[in-house]
């Protein structure tokens, strides 16, 4: 992935954490839905999916018989980073966090527009369903992070199910990060369709900066197998969106040209 602009691209050095190793068409994951991890089996519905650690970061990913590619979302953190309890001042257009910002105020809601070629994405951030988490997306999505980075994981369960649609990373290969990572949360509520959550390692208080979007309900028991990554919110519109960006990959873990994110956006609500 690039070097992303407005502050992104400038820190490539600090994003940049341990190369993946391992079978490079893991699914998504960040630990489950995050870059890269090593295999653990899972049997979901009869399918075996392999959660596998590249590079740090948890990727479930389905074991394909010759059919789809893996899928599990993942996310990136840097190399050496630790998660920050700081408070985290509030955070200006082209000024990004360098630890981990404030949590969103509980009850408090934030509308997180992705525009990208294929159309927009309006994402419902939450901050009940985790504040830290909440608080680090809506934080970098308004210093401009995520302006130009790509969605660079868009796997595919081993029966042809869509799994997700993986971004956030500011190298593009998911490997990428901000430079820190955050506390871990709780997941209380289900993976669905539509459900934006984060990725991250294998490791705790591990998520940086790379998120996934759900594609299909029946995803939901694959991530419940690992139910570690933060569930952030909802896409309130442009699944239609989500869906074009997956197929214009063909399914593929690691698209050979990947859809960009042109502009993020925050408004309140």
């Amino acid at each position: 992935m690039p070097e992303p602009s407005k502050g992104k691209r400038r820190r490539g050095s600090q994003q940049r954490s341990s190369k993946r190793s391992g079978n490079p068409s893991q699914p998504v994951g960040g630990s489950s839905v995050t870059s890269n991890i090593p295999g653990l089996p899972w049997l979901v519905g009869g399918a075996i999916v392999l959660v596998v650690l590249i590079g740090g970061f948890i990727v479930l990913q389905p074991r394909g018989d010759g059919g789809g590619a893996a899928a599990s979302p993942t996310a990136s953190a840097a190399a050496g980073a630790s998660a920050s309890a700081g408070p985290g001042a509030s955070v200006a257009a082209g000024d990004c966090p360098t630890s981990q910002p404030a949590a969103l105020p509980a009850g408090e809601t934030r509308t997180v527009t992705l525009s990208t070629p294929k159309g927009d994405i309006a994402i419902k951030v939450e901050a009940d369903l985790s504040p830290i988490a909440a608080g680090n997306f809506v934080a970098l999505a308004s210093c401009g992070f995520y302006d130009g980075t790509v969605f660079h994981r868009t796997p595919t369960l081993q029966d042809g199910t869509p799994f997700v649609i993986q971004g956030g990373d500011p190298n593009g290969d998911g490997t990428g990060g901000p430079g820190y990572t955050i506390q871990d949360e709780p997941v209380t509520t289900p993976y669905k369709r539509g459900t934006v959550a984060m990725a991250r390692t294998a490791a705790p208080d591990s998520v940086g900066s790379q998120f996934f979007i759900v594609l299909d309900d029946k995803d939901g028991a694959v991530l419940a197998s690992a139910n570690t990554y933060q569930i952030i919110g909802n896409v309130t519109s442009g699944m239609d969106t989500a869906d074009a960006i997956y197929l214009a990959s063909g399914g593929q873990e690691l698209p050979a040209d990947p859809i960009p994110v042109t502009t993020a956006t925050v408004a309140t609500p």
